[in-house]
C-alpha cells in the first residue's frame, strides 16, 4: 500500500503556536500521534475564529468532520512549540478540505502535514449543507 503524501498549499493564511504538554507525549517521549490530531482540532478552532466564526456557527451552518490523512514527518517533545499553518482548500459543493503544516516554531523542523475534509451541515434540519459563499469566498 503506498504511502500518505499530503501536497501542500503554496501559502497558508493562518498561522498559531500551540505548546506541547506532558499530555500530549506518549511513552516513547515524543508527541503521541493521537495527540496531533487534538492540536489541529484546537488549531482549526482559532483559525475559525480569526475568521470570526466557531465550528458550529459558519453562517449558520456547522461543520463535521468527513475525513483526515496525515503524514508524520519527524518527532515533536514536551516543551517544543508547534507552529500549525492552517488554510481552507479544496472546495466542493457541500465541503472542503483545512490542509495544515505543523513545524517547530523555534527551529522550523517540520513535524506533520495534513489535511481534514469537512462537510457543512445543518443540524436545525438534520442535514448536509452547502459551502456558505461568504466563507468560501475567504479563499478565492
Amino acid at each position: 500500500m503506498p504511502r500518505v503524501k499530503i501536497d501542500l498549499p503554496p501559502t497558508f493564511s493562518f498561522v498559531t503556536d500551540i505548546p506541547l504538554y506532558s499530555s500530549h507525549i506518549n511513552a516513547s517521549g515524543h508527541l503521541d500521534n493521537a495527540q496531533l490530531f487534538f492540536l489541529v482540532s484546537e488549531a482549526r478552532e482559532r483559525f475559525l475564529l480569526d475568521l470570526g466564526y466557531t465550528s458550529t456557527n459558519i453562517e449558520g451552518l456547522s461543520i463535521i468532520l468527513a475525513d483526515a490523512a496525515v503524514q508524520y514527518i519527524t518527532e515533536a517533545f514536551y516543551g517544543e512549540v508547534m507552529r500549525v499553518a492552517m488554510t481552507a482548500t479544496d472546495f466542493n459543493k457541500r465541503g472542503c478540505d483545512f490542509v495544515y503544516q505543523v513545524t517547530d516554531a523555534a527551529t522550523g523542523r517540520e513535524v506533520a502535514r495534513g489535511k481534514s475534509g469537512v462537510v457543512f451541515f445543518d443540524y436545525t434540519a438534520r442535514k448536509v449543507g452547502e459551502v456558505p459563499p461568504p466563507f468560501k469566498a475567504r479563499f478565492d
